[in-house]
C-alpha cells in the first residue's frame, strides 16, 4: 500500500530508491503539523531535501534539529561562533569525505538524524548521495540474510591523541519507529566482525560493502544555496562527492539516537587459536580482535 500524498507540501521524488525534495517549507516558522508531516516524509523517503532556505538563522536551524530529539554537541568538529550546536563542515579546511559512511557508528548510541544546510556551494559539482539500507538488506540472499542476522560488527575511530570511540552494534538493525530491518556496516568505521576470523570479517565486509554502494540503492543531489537536508542515520549510508574546484560549506545539525537493536548474536566473539595473532588488517581499526 503506497503512502499517503502529503496534504501541505509539494514532494518530488529524486530518485526511485530514496529522496524527496520538499517545497513549500519556511522551517523558521514551522508549526507542529507541519513538522509532523515531514517527520512522516523523512520515514518514508529516508532523505529529504527542503528547498527555499535562504537566510535561515541558525536559532531556527537548531530548534528544527530539537523537535526530532536532543541536539549534539560534537566532540571534535568546528562549530559555528555562538551555536555550538551547529557544525561547521567546510572544504576549505578539510570538510570532504568523499568515502561511503553513516554518522559515527563509533558511538554506542549514534545519530537519529542530521540536518545539513548548504550555505556556500561551487557552481559545478559538490554533490552528496545517499543509500537505502533497507532495500540493501532485502537484496541479499536469504542465507546471507540469517547469517547477518546474527553477528555483530566493531565500529571505531581515532582523531590522534584528542578522540577515541569504540561500539559494537547488531550488523542488522531494527528500525526503532518502522520495524524494518536494514543492513548497519559501513565503509569508514566498520573495523570487523568479532564473531569472524580476520580474514572471514574482511572478505564478508568487503562483498557488503561493495554491494551497498551499488547505484540501484542510491540517490544523488545536486545542491543549491540555502537547501537544507534531513536524512535518517538509522537507515542510510552516504558520500560527498569530491569533483569541484571550489568552496562548498554547510553547517550541520545532529539529534542524538539510541542504542541500535537486532536481533541478539548467536555466536560468541571469534577466539584465535594459541600464539596466533589476529589484528583487522582495516585502515581505521585501533586494536586487535
Amino acid at each position: 500500500m503506497s503512502a499517503p500524498a502529503s496534504t501541505l507540501y509539494d514532494v518530488k521524488p529524486v530518485a526511485g530508491a530514496l529522496g524527496a525534495e520538499i517545497h513549500g517549507v519556511n522551517l523558521a516558522h514551522l508549526t507542529d503539523e507541519g513538522f509532523a508531516e515531514l517527520h512522516r516524509l523523512l520515514l518514508e523517503h529516508l532523505v529529504i531535501f527542503i528547498v527555499g532556505q535562504q537566510g535561515l538563522p541558525p536559532e531556527a536551524h537548531v530548534a528544527f534539529g530539537r523537535r526530532f530529539g536532543e541536539v549534539e554537541l560534537h566532540p571534535y568538529l568546528p562549530r559555528l561562533d555562538g551555536h555550538p550546536e551547529i557544525v561547521v563542515i567546510d572544504s576549505a579546511e578539510g570538510g570532504k569525505v568523499d568515502v561511503w559512511h553513516t554518522d559515527m557508528t563509533f558511538h554506542t548510541g549514534p545519530p537519529l538524524a542530521s540536518i545539513l544546510q548548504i550555505v556556500e556551494c561551487p557552481s559545478v559539482g559538490g554533490d552528496t548521495m545517499w543509500t537505502n539500507q533497507y532495500q540493501v538488506y532485502e537484496q541479499l540472499s536469504a542465507p546471507l540474510r540469517y547469517l547477518l542476522d546474527g553477528l555483530t560488527a566493531i565500529h571505531v575511530i581515532r582523531i590522534g591523541d584528542q578522540f577515541t570511540s569504540r561500539a559494537e552494534h547488531p550488523v542488522v538493525r531494527v528500525h526503532p519507529e518502522t520495524g524494518r530491518r536494514s543492513l548497519y556496516v559501513n565503509r569508514l568505521f566498520t573495523s570487523h566482525i568479532p564473531q569472524l576470523s580476520r580474514n572471514e570479517s574482511d572478505a564478508l565486509l568487503e562483498h557488503l560493502f561493495d554491494f551497498s554502494e551499488q547505484p540501484q540503492f542510491m540517490c544523488r543531489y545536486r545542491w543549491q544555496v540555502g537547501d537544507v537536508a534531513v536524512w535518517d542515520n538509522r537507515v542510510t549510508q552516504h558520500y560527498a562527492v569530491n569533483d569541484y574546484l571550489g568552496r562548498r560549506r554547510g553547517q550541520r545539525v545532529t539529534i542524538l539516537g539510541d542504542q541500535p537493536t537486532g536481533d541478539p548474536p548467536r555466536w560468541e566473539h571469534y577466539q584465535a587459536a594459541p600464539g596466533q595473532r589476529y589484528w583487522p588488517s582495516r585502515v581505521n581499526a585501533v586494536e586487535p580482535y
